[in-house]
């Protein structure tokens, strides 16, 4: 099976996964399922959050969500690079008991300031969950066949993880209250707790014997304020003095980090890695898919509630068909791949989620179910699609102590990505949105939408030439 870099998996190797196999990516799949429950569950229970304890402000209100993101994002790739040199299941158990521990905080909290503080432990769990819990996977199952069979369940597991954490969370904070949403997080965090002390093999490949501290301090410092700035630049002002400084400041320590990289004698992220042209491409469409994606999904639910005055467990159910592609793509995914080699099917999946974007366009301010649950659908199964052919490509060819870095990179693809891509078409829907009826709304959304689309058609051309340039080089 050729990969996008021109090199060949084995293709004869059976894709079974066996009894243990399974058990395995159900425990990992189910902790980072996790972190996507935490993050679509609350939303959906914000509102009776912020009645019950008495947060002042909207604004205030936002911090249950920007506590958890800021650490999460910026995190990444510190604890991507700490799992090569401490051991990737000491680290990833440590972060699930984290991650656990403060879920259970946070559904006992009585005061806004606790639940914050808990959502920031949650956020810094998930750090430790997100690059560990994937480079265990690809280091679980050798590369080929078996490994992105079991990265197409992933996938699709996440996928579903968000829609049943849109359900749930509506069902949840209608039936009981929204204490049960974070609670319910602490037993499933439990069960994959209990899952990873047994099945996990005690065994780690380490790298190097000590840590980067300045590399890490400029790229925890650079991610949280560029973090930061998309997070909160639609409150603040995009052109706020606040907004521009954080971003800017983000930006120049990022610099800063690459150029100290290239002078350290152990760096964080090896500068060879860096330039490594799959890293480098496929975390660009990674980062791709999963903005336009996320941003998508957000422009979809405030078109479900703003327009079409759905409810937001009818909301939740509107995204049936996504959660339901998503799986069937983690299941076709592997053979695709087999088929017809990660680089067409990273160009394939892309493709498809641009063109189901693209036909959102269309949706009407009276409603049109079909035409919802099938371009939702399209969405789901595109991208799940591209997210396994990218991470087939960022975590292949490496050698055992480089899959924790490679781990961490693609995780912050996928948090970097999804930030600045729901601020940005949040951006775009804004400007465009000239008044307060469901057909001004619907006019920014359309914008907003077809935005996506064209972007993440932009990234299926860029994975074609990637994909032309390196065939041209090996000939």
């Amino acid at each position: 099976m050729e990969t996008v870099d021109g090199t060949r998996e084995p293709v004869g190797t059976s894709d079974r996964l066996g009894v243990r196999g399974w058990l395995v990516l159900i425990t990992l799949c189910s902790a980072q399922a996790l972190v996507g429950l935490d993050f679509s569950i609350v939303t959906v229970a914000l509102p009776e959050i912020g009645r019950d304890l008495h947060f002042t402000t909207t604004s205030d209100l936002q911090w249950v969500m920007t506590a958890c993101v800021l650490p999460t994002a910026s995190l990444l790739l510190l604890f991507g690079r700490v799992a090569d040199l401490v051991g990737r299941r000491r680290l990833f158990v440590a972060g699930l008991a984290v991650l656990t521990a403060f879920c259970l905080v946070a559904g006992l909290a009585t005061e806004p300031w606790t639940l914050v503080a808990a959502r920031a432990g949650q956020g810094l769990g998930a750090a430790m969950v997100g690059p560990t819990a994937l480079t265990l996977l690809t280091s679980s199952f050798p590369e080929g066949p078996r490994r992105t069979r079991a990265l197409g369940v992933n996938g699709a597991l996440l996928s579903l993880g968000f829609v049943v954490g849109t359900i749930g969370g509506g069902l949840i904070t209608n039936g009981l209250n929204w204490r049960w949403t974070m609670l319910i997080l602490f037993v499933i965090g439990t069960i994959s707790l209990v899952g990873a002390v047994t099945l996990l093999p005690r065994s780690d490949d380490r790298g190097a014997s000590r840590l980067d501290v300045p590399g890490a301090a400029l790229i925890t410092a650079g991610l949280l304020a560029l973090v930061y700035g998309f997070s909160t630049g639609g409150a603040n002002g995009w052109t706020s003095a606040r907004t521009l400084a954080s971003l800017g400041g983000g930006a120049v320590l990022v610099a800063a980090f690459l150029l100290v990289e290239g002078r350290r004698r152990e760096p964080l992220i090896a500068p060879a890695m860096l330039n490594r042209r799959t890293i480098k491409w496929a975390g660009l469409i990674g980062f791709i898919t999963f903005g336009m994606c996320g941003g998508t999904t957000v422009l979809l639910s405030l078109y479900m509630q703003d327009v079409l005055d759905c409810s937001p467990l009818t909301t939740g159910f509107g995204f049936i068909t996504e959660g339901v592609a998503a799986i069937v793509a983690g299941t076709v995914a592997s053979r695709l791949i087999g088929r017809i080699g990660t680089g067409r099917a990273l160009v394939a999946g892309l493709t498809v989620q641009a063109a189901s974007t693209a036909g959102m366009v269309l949706l009407p301010t009276g409603g049109n179910l079909a035409l919802l649950l099938l371009t939702s659908g399209g969405l789901g199964f595109g991208h799940v699609v591209s997210v396994v052919s990218f991470i087939t490509t960022m975590t292949s060819g490496l050698r055992g102590e480089e899959q924790g870095a490679a781990g961490g990179l693609a995780q912050t693809a996928q948090f970097l990505g999804t930030t600045v891509g729901v601020a940005a078409l949040a951006a775009v829907v804004s400007t465009r949105t000239t008044g307060t009826a469901a057909s001004d709304v619907l006019t920014g959304l359309h914008d907003g939408l077809l935005t996506a689309a064209l972007i993440t058609l932009v990234g299926a051309g860029t994975a074609l030439i990637l994909l032309r340039a390196t065939r041209a080089r090996t000939r």
